[in-house]
């Protein structure tokens, strides 16, 4: 078994068990760059149900390579990002709760801590709500993706993550989730105590990230 696929399947296995998806809502994909594969959840398929020999290999094209059934919907914007952002290996797309509701109002999530600080290197920015004609959301993705964040919300949406893998495309939204969880609550708390939410300054923001990415953090 190609262990791309069984990375890609371990990784959709774990979007519900992360509270990330409900119903057959969302989607992991990793690609094969020396074969120009995508493996992808098929579509409508429960998460319970799912097996190894379910995940589906297409082309760039969205034309089947691996499998019998039909690849996810979205795979038309999975294969966009990867024609058009060559360090990206993985990408993650959700409708978690706390993260859509940010994306149903079009509100950037900001940065309000230290801790989202080192990994997205500021706010997740939000993008005008794009539909899911052609390359519409792709293009979306481009426009406002920032540079050193591995996540976006699209307006109306939800979530998409990307990244050097699978497995890292994953844990941005995770942790996508987790700081819009902990801003949302900021901000209504600084609502109920009438104060007001600022955040964190841009050089304290960069001095976090640094450290995070290469200065200092985690093992060599």
């Amino acid at each position: 078994m190609n262990e791309l696929k069984k990375r890609v399947y371990q990784a959709n296995i774990l979007l519900p068990q992360y509270g990330l998806v409900i119903g057959t809502q969302g989607n992991v994909s990793g690609i094969d760059r020396k074969r120009n594969i995508i493996y992808i959840k098929p579509s409508g398929v429960p998460y319970e149900k799912m097996k190894i020999s379910d995940i589906v290999g297409i082309d760039l094209d969205g034309n089947v390579v691996d499998g019998k059934l039909k690849p996810s919907v979205d795979w038309i914007h999975h294969a966009f990002i990867y024609k058009n952002i060559p360090e990206v290996n993985g990408v993650v797309h959700t409708h978690s709760i706390y993260a859509t509701a940010f994306a149903a109002v079009g509100i950037d999530i900001p940065c309000l801590t230290t801790g989202q600080a080192d990994i997205f290197g500021g706010e997740i920015p939000v993008t005008e709500y794009a539909d899911n004609i052609s390359d519409h959301i792709g293009k979306a993705i481009l426009k406002y993706r920032k540079k050193g964040c591995p996540s976006i919300i699209l307006g109306k949406h939800g979530v998409f993550t990307f990244d050097s893998t699978c497995e890292k495309a994953l844990f941005a939204a995770q942790m996508t989730e987790y700081f819009a969880k902990i801003n949302l609550l900021a901000i209504i708390l600084g609502a109920i105590k009438n104060k007001k939410i600022l955040p964190l300054g841009k050089n304290e923001i960069k001095k976090w990230y640094d450290r995070y990415h290469g200065g200092g953090y985690g093992q060599k």
